[in-house]
């Protein structure tokens, strides 16, 4: 009889560090995230995963994964090695992202939607990278402590969903715990280009990070990402004023998932 063929070895995710495992010496793209405001909440693994890209299955911290949604301001998306734009290249964001590992064990995150405010920027990604842009009209104000982002989508839609976020920013985090290094400590994300799987490595000096206080949450954008409504507040809710990034080349992902 022939010798029967044995499932794949499990693989085991990198670890989770406060700094890149990768450098990216040349990158592809350069940017600053400013004013992050980052909710999440705690999500079914099982309800996750039919909603991420092949060769990848949900990250799980103790069990759980979590959903995010998180709004900033991108600053001066820059190629190569080239200086950042400063109108184009500058307006605020806010995404719907999962998190992911893949075959080789590279964490990541998936992203499920991605609002911002310059229609150029989202006909370049969503055709270059096929990253799921979408262009809406968005504020990010700040009242001394307090920063209010808002979003209401214009194309492709769903027309109309929005997101209104406002929180207070409070002390800063010294050492932060499994699920905010979790959530936060991101070096790539996962994505399917032309039905190949790809991972797009980051990198960016350590998160300066603040706990907050969510005064304020309307929104349906983890709807309209098709995620299920969350019944409770977020689980986790923090702030950062920002980093430096650089994005290296994209790199294949492994088309088997991970057991």
């Amino acid at each position: 009889m022939p010798p029967t063929a044995s499932a794949p070895e499990p693989v085991t995710p990198e670890p989770v560090t406060p700094d890149p495992p990768r450098q990216e010496p040349r990158p592809l793209l350069t940017q600053s995230w400013l004013d992050l405001a980052f909710l999440h909440w705690a999500a079914d693994p099982a309800t996750v995963a039919p909603l991420l890209p092949p060769g990848t299955v949900p990250d799980t911290l103790d069990g759980t994964t979590y959903v995010g949604l998180v709004a900033f301001r991108m600053h001066r998306i820059g190629w190569l090695r080239l200086p950042g734009i400063p109108y184009l290249g500058s307006f605020p964001e806010t995404n719907v992202r999962l998190y992911s590992v893949d075959g080789q064990g590279r964490r990541g995150v998936v992203f499920r939607s991605l609002d911002a405010s310059r229609l150029i920027p989202v006909a370049v990604a969503r055709a270059a990278f096929a990253l799921p842009y979408v262009w809406s009209r968005m504020t990010v104000e700040r009242d001394g402590d307090t920063l209010t982002y808002t979003s209401r989508r214009r194309w492709p839609g769903p027309r109309g969903a929005a997101s209104r976020i406002r929180l207070r920013v409070g002390e800063r985090v010294e050492e932060p715990t499994a699920l905010e290094h979790f959530v936060t400590a991101r070096w790539g994300l996962h994505n399917t280009v032309l039905g190949r799987p790809l991972f797009l490595p980051n990198s960016h000096p350590r998160w300066d990070l603040h706990r907050a206080e969510l005064t304020e949450l309307s929104e349906d954008l983890l709807t309209a990402a098709g995620l299920p409504a969350p019944a409770d507040g977020p689980v986790s809710v923090l702030y950062s004023p920002g980093v430096p990034v650089r994005f290296g080349r994209p790199r294949p992902a492994p088309a088997e998932q991970v057991t």
